[in-house]
């Protein structure tokens, strides 16, 4: 079974995750160190999140740095804009109300 990117961010260590990739790559033992879990777990979590191609992975030498791909978190933002269309629309629509009284 092929996951998606929103199975991939559905879980909170997960998302915890690409935080810590965004500011900078990373090796699995580098991010378990953050979270109060095993490697084995912290694994499995980046495991998935490669899987749907959220993180890319690069070796150097004997270690795995796991970088973010903003290409594949673009998917989220496309499908958030049709609902920020609808966000700003009802927020108009309070501020309307709001300026009648």
């Amino acid at each position: 079974m092929r996951r998606d990117i929103f199975q991939a961010i559905a879980d909170p260590t997960r998302r915890a995750i690409l935080a810590l990739l965004a500011l900078q790559a990373m090796t699995p033992n580098a991010m378990a160190e953050h979270f109060n879990t095993t490697r084995q777990a912290v694994s499995k979590h980046i495991h998935i999140l490669a899987e749907c191609q959220v993180v890319t992975q690069k070796q150097t030498g004997r270690e795995i740095h796991y970088h973010i791909n903003l290409e594949k978190m673009k998917e989220i933002d496309l499908w958030l804009e049709t609902f920020r269309k609808l966000w700003d629309d009802r927020f108009n629509q309070l501020d309307d109300i709001l300026k009648d009284f």
